[in-house]
This record gives structure tokens, C-alpha cells and sequence, in this order.
């Protein structure tokens, strides 16, 4: 299931539909329509375990699955309408281990984008294009048109600018972020007018961001000397999973987890990311039996690096990427069966001995996270008993 689409419209749907949809699926659609065209996305139908949504759901993300917004994330309820920001979407279905139903089917078609400027990224070099019609509408001349670098100029016809802007010159400027490159560039429209002038400048900032092997394109409008940034970076991708012994080879794929009460447990914390110069560290892990809320029924085995719980103890880790930990298991309640963990994991540059990565347990008030620092949230579970365990041994 799933793959990449690039129709101009279709239908997507669960596995089987309209029959059962099957256990442990995992099904991500990349959606990428034309240049200037936007994807929107509506539910036709929808039936799934409902609830928490932590069982079996579909997502949906405005572009690439990891580095990309969360439009929303559902298993019941109305049937919603989704439109991406580019021309690319990513819709990605779920299902656990447990209970089967019949599905979802939505409906995706391209529309236009919109824009009085319109940018294709080409593997060399941006292709802008700007209407004249748009420009004499708001009272400017197409000579008015340039770039930073005025030595590049634009191609004006009768109907349109169109600039070819190399991701190496012209003034583009080149940033890198994780994954993620994105190059920039800006072109100015000046009002004519040099004593007495009664309209702002117009900033037409335009970008390529390029991830992993995607292209996607990013433009807005900006007036004067207001700054806007519409970059859409997205939050480093971590994982935790549970293994069955203080070796780490043997991952736990079941879902939800049985454990045995004061059973070792053994989690190791995975960053995704081509960048060799990243460490982790696990700054806190709080357990809660609804995994909607850490606040109300709370117990904390680590907290701003500081362990809680006589239990906890880290592990060394081969790379930097992973940090190994484990606690001994516990139970809340009899009524509360199973156990979610929040964890916070922290992404520090390796060899930034300032850092908390490397400061370990602090009684911080107020985090001063440094720049070369990022917070990410993570939740797993449920953990539950075996039948046959009894509640009489339960901490927290």
C-alpha cells in the first residue's frame, strides 16, 4: 500500500477497501501534482477504531512525511478537506495489531495555485516568471524589476519577467538545516519616483527548498521592509523503541507491549538525520496512563537530565544518534491498564560541552537553550501487564 502519485487527480483508500483493512499497516502516499498547483484532499469516508487515535489513524502532512507540517490526524468524526501549502502532500494510514474495520477513501485533485508569480526548481537553477499584468496593476514598470545582483537580469517579453536564477550566484544565498537545503533569493520591484513616492517597494522572496530527493517550492510577497520567513523546517525525526535485553539487538515490535510487573525495561532513542555532528540525550520521561495527558496522573523517571526514579540508569551508546536507557516496569492503578511514556529527547552538537547533552541532570528553572540546541517530544506505548499480575506490587 501506498507510493508515490502524481496524477492530477485519483482516490485513495485503505487496503481492501471496502473491506477490512489488515493488522500492522503502515501506508504512506506521496501526492506531488504540477508546478503552481496545490493539492487538496477530501474524506469520503471514514471507519476506524475511534477514540484516542493512538491505535489505528490516518495523517496528513503538507509535503514530505518527516519534514513536513501536520495538517491533521484523525480515525473517526466528519470527513475533512485538506489543501497543501505546494505541490506536494502526504498522507500516511496506520493500523495496530489489534481491531480491524473497513477504512477510509478520500478523493485528491490539483488545483491552481494562485500566484501572480509563479517558480519551478530546476536541478540547476530557479525559473521565476512574473506577470506584467500583475506589475501594471499595481501601478509598476517591468524595467523596475531586479535583483540583489544587478548584474542579472531578467528576460521581459510582452506578457511576462522571467528570471533564471543559478543556486550558485546571483546573489542566492544558501543555507543548510538538517537535511534540508534551501536556497533564496529575492526580487525587488521599486516604485518609480525618487523625491515624492506614494507605494512601497514590493519583495518578492523566493525559495527551493530541497529535501532529501524532493524539490518544493516556497514563495511569498513581502512589503517594504517587513521580513517574513515561511520556511517550513521541520522538527528532527526521532523514534523509541523498546528491546528485550541490555544487548540492544533485538528490537520489541508488539504493540501493546506485555510486561511482567518489576520487569527491566530496555528503550533506546533513534534521530533519523544524515548530519554525522548531532547527539541525544534524554532529558525527560514521564509515564502516564492516558497519553493525552502527563499532567494529571504523572510519574516522572528522569526530569531536566536528573533521574526520579531508583530505577533508571543509562547506557553507553555506540553513536551519537542513539541514547539507550531502562527502568524497572510499574503499574498505576488497577482501572488505568496501561502505561504511555512522554519522553523529551534533546539534539545538541556533538562536542558543544556547553550544552545540556553533555551538563547532564540540571535543576533549571528556566531552560537556556542554546541555538545549536532542539527539544523533541515523543510518545510510546501502551505498556500493559500480563493476565495474572497482581496490583498489589504497583508504584507511582
Amino acid at each position: 500500500c501506498g507510493g508515490s502519485v502524481s496524477d492530477s487527480s485519483g482516490m485513495l483508500q485503505s487496503p481492501n477497501y471496502p473491506g477490512s483493512y489488515p493488522n500492522d499497516a503502515d501506508c504512506v502516499w506521496e501526492i506531488q501534482v504540477e508546478n503552481n498547483f496545490r493539492v487538496t484532499l477530501t474524506f469520503r469516508d471514514i471507519a476506524m477504531q475511534s477514540g484516542t487515535c493512538q491505535h489505528d489513524y490516518i495523517e496528513v502532512y503538507d509535503g514530505p512525511l518527516h519534514s513536513s507540517p501536520l495538517l491533521g490526524r484523525f480515525c473517526s468524526g466528519s470527513f475533512p478537506t485538506y489543501v497543501s501549502s505546494s505541490n506536494m502532500m502526504s498522507v500516511r494510514f496506520h493500523s495496530d495489531s489489534r481491531y480491524s474495520f473497513r477504512g477510509f477513501q478520500a478523493h485528491y485533485s490539483s488545483i491552481p495555485a494562485g500566484h501572480n508569480t509563479t517558480i519551478q526548481c530546476l536541478p540547476d537553477y530557479m525559473h521565476v516568471v512574473v506577470s506584467r499584468r500583475y506589475l501594471q496593476s499595481q501601478g509598476y514598470s517591468a524595467e523596475r524589476v531586479t535583483l540583489n545582483d544587478n548584474g542579472c537580469r531578467p528576460t521581459v517579453t510582452s506578457q511576462e519577467v522571467v528570471f533564471n536564477i543559478p543556486y550558485s550566484g546571483c546573489g542566492t544565498i544558501q543555507e543548510e538545516n538538517n537535511d534540508t537545503i534551501n536556497y533564496s533569493n529575492t526580487i525587488r520591484v521599486a516604485s518609480s519616483g525618487y523625491i515624492i513616492k506614494r507605494k512601497k517597494n514590493i519583495n518578492l522572496h523566493v525559495s527551493c527548498k530541497m529535501l532529501r530527493k524532493s524539490w518544493q517550492q516556497v514563495m511569498y510577497a513581502a512589503e517594504d521592509t517587513v521580513d517574513v520567513n515561511e520556511y517550513q523546517f521541520g522538527r528532527y525525526n526521532m523514534n523509541i523503541t523498546f528491546y528485550d535485553s541490555p544487548a540492544f539487538l533485538r528490537q520489541v515490535r508488539a504493540s501493546p507491549y506485555y510486561i511482567d510487573l518489576n520487569q527491566n525495561l530496555y528503550l533506546q532513542a533513534c534521530l533519523h538525520s544524515s548530519d554525522p555532528s548531532l547527539k541525544v540525550f534524554v532529558d525527560t520521561c514521564v509515564a502516564s496512563p492516558d497519553p493525552r495527558d502527563f499532567n494529571t496522573l504523572a510519574y516522572y523517571l528522569v526530569r531536566n537530565g536528573c533521574p526520579r526514579d531508583s530505577s533508571y540508569a543509562t547506557y553507553y551508546s555506540p553513536s551519537s544518534h542513539f541514547a539507550r536507557f531502562k527502568f524497572n516496569a510499574f503499574e498505576f492503578m488497577s482501572r488505568h491498564p496501561s502505561v504511555y511514556l512522554k519522553c523529551q529527547m534533546l539534539v545538541c552538537r556533538l562536542g558543544d560541552y556547553s550544552s545540556h547533552c553533555y551538563r547532564g541532570c540540571s535543576s533549571r528553572a528556566k531552560r537556556d537553550t542554546s541555538p545549536a540546541e532542539e527539544e523533541v517530544d515523543v510518545v510510546v506505548g501502551p505498556l500493559r501487564l500480563r493476565e495474572g499480575d497482581a496490583p498489589s506490587g504497583s508504584t507511582g
